[in-house]
């Protein structure tokens, strides 16, 4: 029997244990998708407690509290910081194989020390060893901890940047600090709050926006904006993906969003490919990274979405993914102004296959894996998934041209999630190389984990880091 979590954790071969700590560990992290709010950065923020620190913004975890019956106000509510640790405490024992009993037990060992399962017995004393620690955690202190050279957060066109501006002044950090074009309050626009956000964007630009190619426009100038902060990538996050070229109808779409009145769901489908058509031409002009998410069921329970607001965890899988409007969409672009470096993420692990395939009809000539499939993502984001996406990428596409992992989180700690895919890379790879299915070459063997998990990422998206 092994031992739980050990140094070998995960890793089943000889040839495993040796690429993950020879190889992998070592690595630095870049961070190219997240959801951290720079002004935590800026002000390098402390933490009060390991309740704040670890249950602050983890939706993951407040789902998982909800599963276990926790009463709402020990998950998001005003609980006493010490009950909340308690009440995560006592589920986290029932959380046997989901990626959570793993994630959580590396950040208390990573960051704390801690190497015993965490139970509703021991929660006291954990919590308050955890919080002895604090004292010298902050983010900053984290990012440096678990190696990180780079991150991206998300950000919305109408933000000043005033935070990057801030950190990006500091000479005492050296990690660099991105902003990420997110202009989905822009582009969906069945979502509630579409006119008051464009009247918002207008003021922002100074420029006046009457129908879908003013939007299109304003959106260019906060592209150039961002690009004067040093942004590199842009970020759609869609409910499906869609694909309706239809001109009148996206203006339709616009002039009725904007009256206050109901927009169908053609209509607002033809908005969005003329805005998301639109988007891409400036990335591509850029030389920016483009990201695509979709194939997710947002906000379901609507009673808790109206008192939690979004990204709460009330999430789901869309079967309704859209993927075949994924080839049509990325065409349209290429017909357009050219087609951006692209990662295309589904949260239905049925596109995987679809995914790799369509990316390999859209390479561009001199470049390595312009278009590929994104890490496993969001509910994906657990061992048999990251498998599984592994196993696609290298079947139907190019595993060693692969940018790997991000983590998509609001938390400091989550950092461990690389460390978590680094040593599932490692395993899978491993059983290839042990099966008879690679050769043995230990420098070929570096380099593709080298590439995979730092290299990779570094080149693709422009950063320069060493």
């Amino acid at each position: 029997m092994e031992k739980f979590m050990d140094e070998d954790f995960l890793l089943t071969t000889p040839t495993a244990k040796w690429l993950y700590h020879e190889v992998a560990k070592k690595l630095p992290i870049i961070d190219y998708h997240c959801h951290i709010d720079p002004r935590e950065i800026a002000g390098d923020r402390r933490f009060d407690t390991i309740s704040e620190l670890w249950l602050g913004a983890d939706h993951y975890k407040w789902r998982q509290m909800r599963f276990g019956g926790i009463p709402e106000e020990k998950i998001t509510g005003e609980a006493d910081p010490r009950e909340k640790f308690r009440a995560y405490a006592s589920i986290l024992p029932r959380l046997i194989g989901n990626p959570l009993y793993h994630w959580s037990h590396l950040e208390l060992k990573r960051v704390f020390g801690i190497e015993d399962a965490l139970t509703a017995d021991n929660a006291d004393e954990i919590y308050d060893k955890c919080n002895a620690m604090l004292e010298g955690c902050s983010a900053r202190s984290l990012m440096r901890q678990f190696h990180v050279k780079a991150v991206c957060t998300t950000d919305d066109p109408c933000d000043d940047l005033g935070w990057h501006e801030q950190i990006a002044a500091d000479s005492t950090m050296e990690i660099r600090v991105l902003p990420a074009f997110r202009p989905d309050k822009a582009v969906n626009i069945e979502k509630k709050g579409f006119a008051e956000y464009i009247r918002g964007l207008s003021s922002v630009t100074k420029r006046e926006i009457c129908c879908a190619e003013d939007v299109a426009a304003a959106l260019g100038d906060r592209i150039e904006y961002f690009a004067a902060h040093g942004c590199l990538c842009a970020d759609h996050g869609l409910d499906y993906c869609m694909y309706v070229r239809d001109d009148e109808a996206a203006a339709r779409a616009f002039q009725k969003a904007m009256a206050g009145e109901a927009v169908s769901g053609a209509e607002a489908d033809a908005y969005k490919t003329m805005l998301t058509i639109a988007c891409a031409g400036y990335y591509a002009k850029k030389n920016w990274v483009m990201q695509i998410h979709f194939g997710c069921l947002r906000d379901n329970n609507r009673p808790q979405f109206a008192g939690l607001g979004p990204d709460t965890g009330f999430d789901a899988v869309n079967s309704r993914s859209g993927v075949e409007n994924v080839a049509p969409l990325l065409n349209a672009f290429a017909e357009n102004k050219g087609l951006p470096r692209m990662i295309l993420y589904s949260l239905n692990p049925c596109d995987n296959t679809a995914l790799v395939t369509i990316a390999g009809c859209f390479q561009k000539e001199g470049e390595i894996c312009w278009v590929q499939q994104g890490s496993s993502w969001w509910f994906n984001d657990n061992r048999m998934g990251i498998r599984s996406q592994l196993t696609e990428l290298a079947a139907n596409g190019m595993l060693g041209g692969f940018v790997g992992m991000l983590t998509d989180s609001r938390s400091f700690l989550s950092y461990t999630r690389h460390e978590y895919f680094r040593r599932i890379l490692c395993e899978k790879i491993g059983e290839w190389v042990e099966s008879g299915q690679y050769p043995a070459d230990r420098k070929q063997l570096t380099a593709l984990v080298e590439d995979i998990c730092y290299h990779n990422t570094n080149a693709f998206f422009g950063f320069h880091v060493i």
